[in-house]
């Protein structure tokens, strides 16, 4: 009798866990994917939205049935309670879905409401939010533009940063560049969390003429001064204020009791399992590994998490095991980007900027569709 698998959460990490178990157990696994919604969203897109150079949401946005395997069996449904002392998952609908092995890959949620003064400022980590971002800079046309960081962690590290880069090409493009001062604020004591890339960083923004604070920890934003306040006690005045909102895990998780310090799910760092529990996986944002919370760390984890079940389905031993890896773009404007690889053992050295990670992320950008969330690559 086939073996169950449900996998709450149909981002990136959920999408290709459910596709690659769907060939490698085609027989022995029933696969199940349970989403929110139906509609799959490339969050990278959000910053390209955000700066107008995505204004055809089509090109960002799929049917999430259409991206899976035909044996995997999509729920359309909110995932309201996790037991995993009785393998049961409770949904809004009413329903519940019982299993033998469960992969969590709910991602994260923003929490902007945590920072006092929050509605002074727009973001891009949601599509919404980044259609007003959009709106407020075609409005923009002189003054002081701060870009901060809520509170660690958030998804994507370079995006503030790399942001910061897009405005600096944004701006000169509509010619009015030397009347904009743009301000990054970083919690840090550098532009990047690795020291290696965050020299590279610093080195384009100096050269960018990007103001960067370091050790600015966003404590409020006060709406009528239009200013940003520091638990450090600095204060940076702002026309306009772009922040990454605060991160939590999942509200299902927490609900459920199975998160830890803002909702994050512990996992065995190479197995991706919780606890004492062999048959509950973790995957992408909804965990507590020491990596970035972005994509890639989701496409590889959920390549691993499913090569593990389909072992063990199948009767063999599990030996997949995740090695921190993490490949990560930023792009600067002006068709330069740099490219970073790294993992558990190995810190990123320090990259280069060039054309041709440029062209290396438009690649990834075009194959995200068709071979990423497939698992080919």
């Amino acid at each position: 009798m086939p073996k169950k698998v449900v996998i709450v959460g149909g981002g990136t990490g959920g999408t290709i866990t459910a596709n690659v178990l769907a060939r490698k157990a085609s027989k022995e696994a029933d696969t199940i994917l349970v989403c929110n919604e139906s509609q799959h969203i490339y969050q990278p897109g959000y910053l390209y939205r955000a700066l107008g150079e995505i204004m055809d949401e089509s090109k960002i946005i799929r049917e999430e049935r259409k991206l899976l395997d035909r044996r995997v069996k999509l729920v359309i449904d909110e995932a309201v309670k996790i037991d995993i002392q009785n393998r049961v998952v409770s949904l809004m609908s009413g329903k519940q879905l019982e299993y033998d092995y469960l992969v969590i890959s709910t991602g994260s949620r923003i929490v902007p409401e945590e920072v006092p003064g929050y509605e002074a400022s727009y973001h891009f980590y949601s599509l919404e939010g980044a259609r007003k971002l959009h709106e407020a800079l075609e409005r923009f046309k002189e003054g002081v533009i701060a870009v901060g960081i809520g509170g660690i962690p958030y998804k994507c590290p370079p995006a503030p940063a790399e942001f910061c880069c897009l405005l600096d090409y944004y701006f000169t493009r509509r010619g009015i560049r030397d009347r904009v001062e743009i301000h990054y604020l970083s919690p840090l004591p550098r532009t990047f969390p690795h020291e290696a890339v965050a020299e590279a960083i610093t080195e384009m923004m100096e050269r960018k003429r990007i103001h960067w604070h370091p050790m600015f920890n966003i404590e409020s934003v006060d709406p009528e001064k239009k200013t940003v306040n520091s638990l450090e006690g600095e204060s940076l005045r702002f026309d306009l204020l772009v922040m990454v909102p605060p991160h939590k895990g999942a509200e299902v998780v927490e609900r459920s009791g199975i998160g830890v310090d803002g909702g994050w799910i512990p996992v065995d760092k190479h197995t991706l399992q919780y606890k004492d529990y062999d048959e509950v996986y973790a995957i992408g944002d909804a965990t507590n590994l020491p990596v970035s919370k972005s994509g890639a760390a989701a496409h590889f984890e959920g390549k691993i998490v499913a090569d593990r079940i389909s072992s063990e389905i199948m009767g063999h031993e599990p030996r997949a095991a995740y090695d921190g890896k993490v490949i990560c773009f930023c792009d600067a404007g002006f068709k330069k980007a740099i490219y970073m690889s790294f993992n558990y053992e190995n810190p990123p050295k320090k990259p280069r900027f060039s054309y041709m990670w440029y062209l290396g992320k438009q690649v990834v950008n075009r194959s995200y569709w068709s071979l990423i969330l497939k698992g080919y690559i």
